[in-house]
């Protein structure tokens, strides 16, 4: 077992830093490059086709979001076996990930490129829009399985403590993208579709060379291709532990498919407002994600070890800093929303309404970071339908029916914006609740011992 990967031995806070840290750095630059898309569509094909663009975040995910879920779940065996040196289910799991994910990407392809008409009508997407949104999801869509597989990837590389690979390989995509963009949209003008045509060449590279890696990785994780198939008890085990994040994912996917589907009918001028936001507030979400990933892998292979008072500082630890860091944006959001908003246009309609769902939300980021945090934690203990249930609860049910009763009451946009604090604060005092209250760490103590 390579050292420097191992997360079950050295500084607890040494180990979770320098694990997080590539993830975070290579988080920043897919932002980016997710940001200047919307960027150069907006400043060269104007608001309309700003719009088209800006309103594919909760769609993508709604697609995509199963399947990455599932492979979250074969990202904690992967991290438990790695864990208690285990190599022989490692490598099963590994190659039935694999197998999944080429599967996947391919219903992904059909179902995307199939139903995207469909599911962007029932957004109330405006008609001005719709046929600039169409092309850009179908175009988007054709290259699912590069993003599915560039996901399953990451996860097996990560899952064994490797995050500098994947950032390598991001920054390298990343700039691919934003030179793509530029050419095909700046100069060429070629339309919505060259913006997504760029993302899915992007992706495709950042697959491929993750790919290359595991084909000649020199440890226990390496990818041999005759290997590659469905190994049953594998596929139960990762269906087992993934299902519940899939879900998870995609129905919050579909409630937010809901919830941008009221945006919507405040017409373009909010669609592209909001869309710029939604761009802004996904580097919030940067040390969200890597120290929930990080958390993941940490708890996965720590108790796969049975190391559990390191668990619980660890645990801690990568509470504290997420939650901190993302606070800290949030405020620098909160006071430079009109200059970071008309980045994306000139109009004075778009950006008011950026600026105002950035006042709303972004000082809330903080309860956004202790969920997902939390739930990282869960799912690196295996029992991922917690944050599920929890989730499903307040991000979905609560949040839709909180949007489409208050909206009749009071029919302005800011009622859409609050469900997001709302939502989030209220699943923080549930995970909490059962953080303190579950005495999970102490259930595998007793299994030990048992």
């Amino acid at each position: 077992m390579d050292d420097k990967n191992n997360l079950a031995e050295g500084s607890i806070y040494r180990k979770i830093i320098f694990f997080a840290l590539p993830i975070l750095v290579g988080q920043v630059f897919q932002q980016l490059y997710n940001t200047f898309d919307s960027l150069i569509v907006g400043r060269f094909l104007g608001d309309q086709a700003l719009a088209a663009v800006s309103s594919s975040g909760s769609l993508i995910f709604m697609m995509v979001g199963f399947f990455q879920g599932v492979a979250l779940g074969a990202g904690v065996i992967i991290a438990k076996e790695y864990g208690a040196k285990n190599y022989k289910s490692m490598k099963l799991a590994i190659h039935t990930d694999v197998a999944f994910g080429l599967a996947a990407g391919l219903l992904l392809t059909i179902l995307g490129v199939t139903f995207t008409p469909a599911i962007l009508q029932w957004m109330h997407t405006p008609a001005d829009v719709l046929p600039q949104s169409i092309a850009y999801f179908r175009f988007y869509f054709c290259g699912s399985v590069f993003s599915v597989m560039y996901n399953i990837f990451v996860g097996i590389l990560q899952a064994v403590g490797d995050s500098r690979h994947p950032l390598y390989y991001l920054i390298i995509s990343s700039i691919i993208n934003v030179v793509l963009d530029l050419l095909l949209v700046g100069v060429f003008r070629f339309g919505v579709e060259a913006a997504a045509l760029a993302t899915v060449i992007a992706q495709g590279i950042s697959a491929i060379l993750c790919m290359i890696q595991l084909l000649h990785a020199g440890g226990e994780h390496r990818i041999v291709l005759r290997d590659v198939g469905f190994h049953l008890d594998s596929l139960k085990s990762i269906i087992r532990f993934g299902l519940p994040s899939g879900v998870q994912n995609s129905v919050i996917a579909l409630a937010n498919i809901v919830v941008q589907s009221n945006i919507n009918t405040f017409g373009q001028y909010a669609m592209a407002g909001c869309g710029a936001y939604f761009k802004l507030e996904g580097f919030a979400f940067l040390p969200v994600t890597c120290f929930a990933q990080g958390l993941s892998t940490f708890v996965g292979q720590n108790l796969g070890a049975r190391k559990y008072e390191r668990v619980k500082k660890g645990v801690r630890f990568g509470i504290l800093c997420s939650v901190s860091l993302t606070e800290l944006i949030g405020i620098l959001f909160w006071l430079f929303a009109p200059t970071l908003i008309s980045l994306f246009t000139d109009s004075p309609e778009v950006i008011a309404y950026g600026v105002r769902q950035a006042r709303v939300e972004s000082l809330f980021y903080c309860m956004l970071a202790l969920a997902h945090c939390v739930a990282g934690v869960m799912r690196g203990a295996g029992k991922a339908s917690v944050p599920m249930v929890i989730m499903l609860s307040f991000w979905c049910v609560l949040r839709v029916t909180y949007i489409t009763v208050a909206l009749h009451f009071y029919p302005r946009i800011e009622v859409v914006f609050s469900a997001y604090p709302l939502t989030w604060t209220t699943s923080c005092v549930a995970f909490l609740l059962y953080y303190f209250k579950a005495d999970w760490i102490h259930h595998f103590e007793r299994m030990q011992k048992t």
